[in-house]
């Protein structure tokens, strides 16, 4: 039997990935929406408008999330992680190449995809 997967279930998910309003450096993963001050470096508001809903490269569907330039940078350390929260809750968490990072100085998050396959 085939398994497929309709796009607006898909769109559904990363659109709610979408309503986040604050994207985070950090030095380690999170656990949880709490846990991210714990390892915060730099953080920036985004909103809808920095997420694009695309067919996937591979399969599925997928959104990219935009470019943040010019970061400002809170804390000093070696950043692993980007956060993605809507103010109460984690929605995702990528790893990022290891960068030092220096309080006062900025940081950009090169754009990245958050990419959903189709059932397989």
């Amino acid at each position: 039997m085939a398994k497929s997967v309709s796009n607006d279930v898909l769109d559904a998910a990363l659109g709610e990935i979408a309503t986040s309003t604050t994207q985070t450096v950090c030095s380690a993963e999170p656990a949880n929406y709490a846990g991210i001050a714990a390892v915060t470096l730099a953080s920036v508001t985004v909103s809808g408008a920095d997420f694009t809903i695309a067919d996937g490269t591979t399969s599925g569907r997928k959104t990219t999330v935009a470019e943040q330039a010019g970061v400002s940078i809170s804390a000093s350390g070696d950043a692993t992680h980007v956060a993605l929260d809507d103010g109460t809750t984690l929605q995702y968490v990528t790893t990022a190449p290891t960068q030092t990072l220096t309080s006062g100085g900025t940081v950009t998050v090169a754009a990245y995809e958050i990419e959903i396959a189709d059932p397989a």
